[in-house]
């Protein structure tokens, strides 16, 4: 291939490459994959005509980046249709244990998972906060690129009991920001359900909100391990929102 021709190849390649990761950010992971592709297959006639070996080495490595970010994508978009024949509905028992918050839905916390939101009117008293603590745990374990955490939540009517609690919240956005997340928190009057939204669309439905675990002695086990404690009865639903289908439909 002449030089001008590989320049020419490589520039293009260059041009939807950038685009691809434009996408990705954007989260339109559709298109994103099919620049990928398309960019990849032009680097790979350009390395044909590359005879340096350091120049070869970096076209190598960058090739095998960015597919190994299409295999993600492609992995991911095909799980995203599949997702709209999906719906999990998981029956807590009474007393029943091994129902961490990691256990029901921590799969779903993936490394495409950039925000996510709660509502639960019942963030209130110590051990509920604790609970929104777990799970903040929770997407930091799980390594999830989040970076905004909104909880919708209500507040008691008495003054003291609201500065408490405020005062909690605010500690657990402290922790938070210095790993590079933001907590929003939002008080409301009229909250009445309970459920967490991913931005991947994913929502877990939880009946009894994030308080599922009955009281313990903090020296007994299942104080620290949530899959030990004895849990309340509640309806999990976990479903997509492309599975919900609008009224036309």
């Amino acid at each position: 291939m002449a030089d001008d021709k590989v320049a020419g190849v490589e520039a293009s390649a260059i041009s939807i490459l950038k685009r691809a990761v434009e996408l990705d950010n954007s989260r339109r992971f559709d298109e994103s994959l099919t620049c990928y592709q398309e960019g990849v297959g032009l680097l790979m006639e350009v390395l044909k005509s590359v005879s340096d070996s350091s120049k070869r080495q970096k076209y190598r490595q960058k090739i095998e980046e960015y597919l190994k970010r299409a295999e993600e994508l492609k992995l991911f978009v095909k799980e995203e249709k599949e997702a709209s024949k999906q719906h999990s509905q998981i029956q807590v028992e009474a007393n029943s244990k091994g129902h961490s918050y990691e256990t029901l839905f921590g799969k779903y916390l993936n490394k495409f998972v950039t925000s996510v939101e709660v509502d639960d009117p019942y963030v209130r008293a110590h051990h509920q906060v604790q609970n929104f603590l777990r799970l903040c745990e929770l997407i930091i374990k799980k390594k999830c690129p989040v970076k905004t955490i909104t909880l919708n939540t209500g507040r008691d009517e008495d003054m003291t009991s609201q500065q408490q609690q405020h005062q909690k919240l605010l500690g657990i956005g402290k922790s938070l920001q210095g790993l590079g997340i933001r907590l929003q928190i939002n008080y409301s009057e009229t909250l009445h359900d309970r459920e967490i939204r991913l931005d991947t669309g994913w929502v877990i439905k939880i009946g009894r909100g994030l308080d599922i675990y009955k009281a313990c002695d903090k020296f007994a086990i299942g104080f620290c391990d949530m899959d030990l404690r004895p849990c309340h009865e509640t309806t999990i639903d976990i479903f997509h929102r492309k599975a919900i289908k609008s009224p036309s439909s």
